[in-house]
């Protein structure tokens, strides 16, 4: 099977957790993706369902498939997010952010009474850290917030360059939220809450792509069938 098969797999495994007149969050990636598009297939079919997507490309992608749509302000409290994870470990503690999407992705899981995390087998790591890690600025005061945050990150035990992240024109990447992203390339952080702690202090900072605490059980599929971890039903 490809990896795509696999996000496939786990998507259609989170959507048998989704029951009639749930509020749902919406992820956003390549996973969350399919996730989508096979719970516009039931709607399609008289599946009813009011959700709250992380992002404009994810609701663009629920709205163009007809599901219903809502926003955290209409509907504060969701009953299950279903995302995806550029890494996960044993703890269930989380790397997102990948696809840029990290501060509403964490906004929705946090409204959320449950947040479970589909993913190929390829994102379980034993120590977070390989996935260079997303860490949301504002634009201004960039270079004194970079020096902070390399402050922040060397006082929490890790070190690594710091890079801002660029689109594939070379032109700064700019989030739904009109910031910026400094990817922290650090290969391993052997204390994900200490630095975690460290980065929600920094002024500048509006989010970072840990997520710790949030996510309730991960549904990972390989070539071996699917992995549970956690509490999924």
């Amino acid at each position: 099977m490809t990896a795509d098969d696999l996000k496939k797999l786990a998507a259609a495994r989170a959507l048998e957790l989704v029951r009639p007149g749930m509020r749902l969050g919406l992820g956003t990636g390549s996973t969350a993706k399919h996730f989508v598009d096979l719970l516009g297939l039931r709607v399609a079919a008289g599946f009813e369902v009011l959700c709250v997507s992380t992002s404009e490309a994810t609701q663009a992608q629920a709205v163009a498939l007809g599901i219903p749509m809502s926003t955290l302000d209409e509907t504060p409290e969701l009953d299950l997010t279903i995302d995806g994870a550029d890494e996960v470990d044993p703890q269930l503690r989380l790397i997102k952010g990948g696809g840029a999407a990290l501060l509403r992705e964490k906004i929705v899981a946090a409204a959320s009474a449950r947040m479970i995390v589909i993913a190929d087998d390829g994102k379980l790591v034993q120590t977070l850290g390989r996935f260079p890690l997303p860490i949301e600025v504002v634009p201004f005061g960039l270079e004194a917030t970079r020096r902070a945050v390399a402050a922040a990150i060397a006082a929490a035990g890790s070190a690594g360059r710091l890079s801002l992240r660029q689109r594939a024109d070379g032109t700064t990447l700019v989030t739904d939220g009109g910031h910026y992203i400094l990817d922290a390339h650090l290969g391993t952080i052997e204390r994900p809450e200490l630095l975690a702690q460290s980065l929600n202090v920094v002024p500048g900072v509006v989010e970072h792509g840990l997520f710790i605490g949030l996510a309730s059980g991960a549904i990972l599929a390989g070539a071996d069938g699917l992995r549970l971890l956690g509490k999924i039903e």
